[in-house]
């Protein structure tokens, strides 16, 4: 039966910032970088030596820093009012939520060089309606998303997905039912960058190849995707 192969982690320290060094089974040295939680993760294969990787780390140094430094909290309210000023997410970037009242069709238009949402909504409009408006245009967005992951991974893995479909789902990313090939996304996977999307659907269609998550099933993810395990970690938590 297959085992896992056992994961070593270290520290490398360079000046005051901390990085930590997973070996594991990948052809590449990885960085990954998370502003807000000013954690730095580097994974590499079990091969390459610590300094190899030590050098690696001083090159992104400068890297590293100007992402720490540019960084800026993004406000995400609990209870979003849907007016102007407020921060609403698309593939992972915080956008700035611009409201537009005028006398004609409702959409959404992304400017996404300012960072920008901007939102057309007819005056008077109440909050459900905005509320509306953004959540058809990410349920849009996320339907054009899926089925260029499905065409990619559908030969790679040797499976065919018959239906998708995007709702909202308070406790899963994701499901799959393999007897009629069909899986499910979650809506608020269309806020996540495309990693984070990416991941859930291989995820799922892994499933059309093991049912179950036993050894099998983790060893084909890490053969798709071998950095699977870092992506996960975006996803933990309570879904927003």
């Amino acid at each position: 039966m297959f085992k896992r192969k056992h994961k070593r982690s270290t520290h490398i320290v360079l000046e005051d910032i901390v990085i930590q060094v997973t070996r594991k089974k990948v052809k590449n040295i990885n960085l990954r970088v998370y502003p807000s939680k000013k954690e730095v993760r580097i994974s590499a294969p079990h091969y390459l030596s610590e300094q190899v990787i030590r050098n690696f780390a001083i090159s992104k140094l400068g890297w590293i820093r100007n992402k720490f430094s540019t960084y800026k909290a993004p406000v995400h309210p609990n209870d979003p009012e849907f007016i102007t000023g407020e921060t609403h997410f698309y593939k992972g970037k915080a956008l700035e939520l611009r409201i537009s009242t005028r006398d004609a069709s409702s959409k959404i238009i992304l400017h996404e060089k300012q960072g920008i949402l901007e939102m057309i909504a007819r005056p008077g409009s109440s909050k459900a309606k905005r509320a509306d408006i953004l959540t058809e245009w990410y349920r849009a967005r996320l339907k054009e998303q899926i089925p260029l992951l499905i065409e990619k991974w559908e030969p790679v893995m040797g499976v065919t997905v018959q239906e998708f479909g995007v709702k909202k789902m308070k406790t899963r990313w994701g499901s799959c039912n393999t007897k009629a090939k069909r899986i499910w996304l979650n809506l608020e996977l269309v806020k996540k960058s495309a990693e984070c999307l990416e991941y859930v659907v291989v995820h799922e269609m892994t499933h059309l190849l093991e049912r179950l998550h036993n050894d099998h099933f983790y060893q084909l993810m890490s053969h798709f995707l071998p950095n699977w395990e870092e992506t996960e970690k975006e996803l933990q938590g309570k879904i927003d």
